[in-house]
């Protein structure tokens, strides 16, 4: 069933009908409002044709509007965490698991779906996959691995799959990425340096107008600018330390959702 937050554009008859655009090619779902418009100023002019046809009204093709319609869609609202040992992993994990359990008594209400991914030694991990069950996020959160070398490249890559497959099997889903790092990537699946590797992978995001949140983990004092300059990259907003807590990262992403 369709979510009740965000909106998109559908091809689907069942959405709610907000505007006409010329039809073009298409013949079906016609906007028969929009289309009387749009003939009427040349009924003057086609008024031989009318008493020729016994028409009331002339209508030719390139009158025809189609109704353009919106429909509200899930979200898929994907976390994806370093858990490496380069960041203060107590402090990210209780405000991530904080922030994730309120999202899904919200996405149980809204038919959002949340879905974690964690990224830690050489490999990232799908530990949730896209779920609106409150039971299964607990049993996933309960013990996330830590520790280990920064494979950032493979935690994005991950993610892009996971939406990628998404996007696939429900074309209306909104998806939006919640990344917790400090940027600082170590691990690369190519032959490419890390960070550059991270940032190809981050522009797929932008190409394909996914949206997404990053928190950058890294205190301020020794703060390089690594996670800001992958948001920009990406292609969206990026937080700070200061707004890690689990009430303020809830908020940030409803702010999101909301837009």
């Amino acid at each position: 069933m369709p979510g009740r937050r965000s909106r998109t554009r559908t091809e689907r008859k069942s959405g709610r009908y907000i505007q006409a655009r010329p039809a073009g090619d298409r013949t079906d779902d016609i906007a028969f409002d929009a289309t009387l418009r749009a003939a009427a100023p040349f009924q003057v002019r086609r008024s031989q044709e009318r008493r020729s046809n016994h028409l009331a009204y002339a209508i030719h093709k390139e009158d025809l509007q189609r109704k353009v319609r919106v429909r509200k869609s899930a979200n898929l609202i994907l976390f994806v965490v370093d858990a490496s040992w380069s960041m203060a992993v107590a402090e990210r994990m209780n405000a991530t698991k904080g922030a994730i359990m309120s999202l899904l008594t919200d996405a149980y209400q809204r038919r959002d779906r949340v879905g974690l991914i964690v990224f830690q030694k050489d490999r990232a991990q799908l530990v949730l996959p896209p779920t609106n069950s409150v039971t299964l996020a607990k049993k996933a959160l309960a013990d996330i691995p830590v520790g280990g070398k920064t494979p950032l490249s493979a935690g994005l890559y991950l993610a892009y799959q996971v939406f990628q497959q998404q996007k696939l099997a429900h074309p209306d889903v909104m998806p939006l990425m919640i990344l917790l790092t400090d940027g600082a990537g170590n691990v690369s699946m190519t032959d490419l340096p890390p960070q550059e590797e991270a940032h190809r992978i981050a522009e797929l995001f932008r190409e394909a107008e996914i949206r997404n949140v990053t928190i950058n983990m890294e205190h301020a004092a020794f703060d390089q600018g690594l996670a800001q300059e992958l948001a920009e990259h990406l292609g969206g907003p990026c937080y700070t330390l200061a707004e890690l807590h689990a009430e303020s990262l809830y908020e940030a992403v409803k702010q999101e959702l909301d837009q």
